[in-house]
């Protein structure tokens, strides 16, 4: 599933081909996650320009220069593809909006687990209840180690299944987690009430060093994920503990290890990650 670099790399490429543009009509062709049928969400963007472009968590947040907007999650298969318009379908084409310079949007998702959703003038982007609920932003400054810590407080699960809880850090995924525990020298299965705010301070340095370096990359192209124009993420070149079972740590040269976390591969090194 796209995580928070992949998104983040999505909604630069669409600022670039889609800020200010003027929507004709839109169509919805197959059954998502979450989705809304034609009539409905043709009514909602015909004749809307394109303001802004941005993310929160997972989410794509496409503003309206009236108001209001739509909600948009790429779930595990989910691409954006804008190109000129040839009226014909894609393969596992599940939405598509007309714009008025003969270019068409088009969401093409082959899981289906994606999801549109309609924000209304009236109300904010953070108040609609696919929002409403959502935890910290990883990059903001209002993540900090003493504030991890305060969350951490009393828990007894696995660190990183609360970093990887949407209810608390947004967007931080399994390749992502496993990459920033291994930087900071923590386990994954360390109960979280029991890091001290030290541990919890380097553990927020590494997830922003890892996030921002996933960016910088593009993201990773581990399965699926593309940006708009085709191109796929390159992070996953610089790894140092994801999808590498049994090799050598690149700095203790012990065996990495793969255990299993809330149905999730971990990876890390038993001897550098410290419970």
């Amino acid at each position: 599933m796209p995580e928070l670099p992949e998104v983040h790399t999505v909604c630069l490429s669409l600022r670039r081909h889609l800020l200010g543009a003027l929507i004709v009509s839109a169509s919805q062709h197959g059954k998502l996650r979450h989705y809304v049928e034609t009539a409905a969400l043709d009514a909602f963007c015909r004749q809307q320009r394109i303001s802004s472009i941005e993310r929160r968590a997972k989410y794509i947040l496409l503003g309206f220069e009236k108001g209001g907007g739509l909600i948009l999650h790429l779930g595990m298969t989910g691409r954006f593809i804008v190109e000129p318009d040839d009226k014909i379908l894609l393969p596992h084409e599940r939405c598509s909006w007309l714009l008025a310079d003969g270019r068409r949007w088009r969401y093409c998702d082959a899981r289906r687990f994606g999801a549109v959703h309609l924000c209304p003038p009236e109300l904010p982007f953070e108040q609609h209840p696919a929002l409403a609920q959502l935890g910290l932003e990883p990059l903001s400054e209002e993540f900090t180690g003493k504030q991890l810590h305060s969350l951490c407080r009393g828990r007894k699960a696995p660190i990183k299944n609360l970093i990887m809880s949407q209810r608390f850090v947004v967007g931080i995924g399994n390749i992502y987690a496993c990459e920033a525990l291994f930087a900071s020298g923590i386990s994954p299965f360390t109960p979280a009430g029991k890091l001290s705010l030290p541990r919890c301070k380097a553990l927020v340095a590494a997830i922003k060093a890892v996030l921002h370096e996933a960016i910088a990359s593009g993201g990773s192209t581990i399965r699926d994920y593309q940006s708009v124009n085709g191109s796929e993420g390159e992070f996953q070149l610089r790894l140092q503990v994801y999808g590498k079972n049994s090799q050598c740590c690149p700095r203790c040269q012990s065996k990495i290890v793969r255990g299993t976390q809330a149905g999730r591969s971990s990876y890390y090194c038993p001897k550098c990650q410290k419970n």
